[in-house]
């Protein structure tokens, strides 16, 4: 575990985690577009992101076994609190961001997730009492905050979409709980198990809630493809995403402050941005105000961290 802990370790794996989770805003969209899903399609985005996470659990689980050479259960003990942690992580977060998703722009969705960073923060110091939120850590949320602000600003005066950007700061909220979570549940639990059988139980619960929403709405419950094997092959990177970035995070957590390791979720939008405008032709899109609202949220987690290295520098 000290490896986790070491300054280019954590670097290294908390910008691979980004690029992961970065590169899932346009993969998404790409994805419902493989698999005929369209904005409107409420039950089926449900299904699709339960599909795609009882997929992840079963990765992480399945590769865990392997490389312990034993199969991983959650003792029975363990499952009250996997289902809490998957009623944030995977229930919670990703119905909120997969509806919010359809109902705005990659670009937009990726800078307002960041609030994630900020989420985190804030619960760690003021609710669950790990931290101490110092005036450092307040300026950069509040420069974080007038990023957001900036990027929903039009011609036309503020503008916010309560389906859209709404929906997708509130997936934010959800994350911010459960990375909280998962630092307090991973100093006396297994953090591999706890992210594969989280991911599973989720997953079940959304894959069984889109369909019985269809059959109750009275729509076709079929699964219709553009293409069948770039779709398979989208839903299996999409839990790939989730396996190797939840579980290596999860495992920076453990090591480290819950601020030291969220302050890096800064490139998780700017990588979702720039992959959006690349894979999405959305690069009509960015202006100036993209480009300032991303300046100020990175200028607030640069607070934050700043305040981490005197806080080293003090010891």
């Amino acid at each position: 575990m000290d490896r986790f802990k070491k300054e280019a370790a954590v670097f290294a794996g908390a910008l691979l985690c980004c690029f992961l989770w970065g590169s899932a805003f346009p993969c998404i969209k790409i994805g419902y577009r493989l698999w005929k899903i369209s904005d409107g399609d409420t039950w089926r985005i449900i299904r699709f992101a339960g599909v795609r996470f009882v997929l992840a659990g079963l990765l992480v689980v399945a590769f865990a076994s392997i490389a312990r050479r034993k199969v991983l259960l959650p003792r029975r003990a363990e499952m009250p609190k996997i289902m809490w942690l998957s009623a944030f992580q995977t229930i919670g977060q990703y119905v909120l961001f997969y509806l919010g998703l359809a109902h705005t722009g990659g670009v937009n969705s990726a800078v307002v997730d960041s609030l994630t960073t900020f989420f985190a923060i804030i619960i760690a110091a003021l609710f669950m009492h790990m931290e101490r939120l110092t005036a450092r850590k307040i300026l950069g949320c509040v420069l974080g905050f007038a990023g957001v602000v900036l990027i929903n600003i039009t011609p036309q005066g503020f503008t916010f979409s309560p389906l859209g950007d709404g929906l997708v700061a509130l997936s934010a909220l959800c994350y911010g709980v459960s990375s909280n979570l998962i630092k307090r549940y991973s100093q006396a639990h297994d953090t591999v198990v706890f992210s594969g059988y989280q991911f599973i139980f989720g997953g079940v619960v959304m894959t069984l809630l889109g369909q019985v929403g269809l059959m109750c709405s009275g729509q076709s419950c079929a699964v219709n493809a553009e293409n069948l094997p770039k779709a398979v092959a989208m839903l299996v990177y999409l839990a790939l995403v989730s396996s190797v970035a939840y579980t290596l995070w999860g495992l920076l957590l453990k090591g480290n402050d819950v601020s030291k390791i969220s302050v890096f979720g800064f490139m998780t939008p700017v990588a979702g941005v720039l992959l959006s405008a690349v894979l999405l032709g959305e690069s009509s899109l960015l202006g100036v105000k993209h480009f300032a609202a991303l300046v100020l949220i990175a200028a607030g987690i640069t607070v934050v961290n700043q305040n981490l290295r005197l806080k080293r520098q003090d010891y």
